[in-house]
């Protein structure tokens, strides 16, 4: 099997790969298409669109790239717009068709049980309940959540439930908390 030096988390799943044939190239070129913090979980190679290269799953997004003499090719789809996959196999080899945003992609070629493994990690990746997307989502989840405790407040102040001079202690606390 060929050692890479390229990332630790690129040499570990490229050493699981069978093969690398096809793909050493690119395997030393993905640093380059990787958004910063974004690490890989996983290789395989295949053929997509008309060149061999490598599909990488990684803590982000799937990747697909092809790295050539005179030309690049990468395509990438973000898992928050892949909306289902599929494998099918034969006896070496195997297709991942990945359905994205009304598109179909398929990755041919990809050896057997590499091909699988990722089919199956990227439907349990998929399966999982997502996080919130960053910053911007979490204040606005937290703003949302505010304004329905206010709400609330105001409801048990016009029911008599509470006092005004309850009203407004539970009112600045709430605000405080932002």
């Amino acid at each position: 099997m060929a050692k890479f030096d390229v990332r630790p988390d690129i040499d570990e799943a490229a050493a699981k790969l069978q093969s690398t044939l096809g793909a050493k190239r690119e395997i030393q070129r993905l640093p380059e298409v990787l958004w910063e913090g974004e690490t890989v979980e996983m290789l395989a190679t295949g053929v997509y669109g008309k060149g061999n290269g490598l599909v990488a799953m990684t803590s982000q997004r799937l990747i697909f790239l092809k790295h050539g003499v005179m030309s690049q090719q990468v395509e990438d789809f973000p898992y928050g717009r892949i909306s289902s996959v599929q494998w099918s196999g034969g006896m070496i080899s195997g297709t991942l068709i990945v359905f994205a945003s009304g598109n179909k992609a398929e990755i041919k070629q990809m050896p057997k049980d590499a091909g699988k493994a990722l089919a199956d990690a990227l439907r349990a990746r998929l399966a999982a309940p997502q996080p919130a997307a960053g910053p911007v989502a979490a204040a606005a989840a937290g703003a949302q959540d505010v304004a329905s405790r206010l709400q609330t407040l105001d409801q048990l102040r016009a029911a008599g439930a509470i006092t005004d001079e309850e009203y407004r202690d539970r009112r600045a606390k709430i605000l405080d908390s932002l």
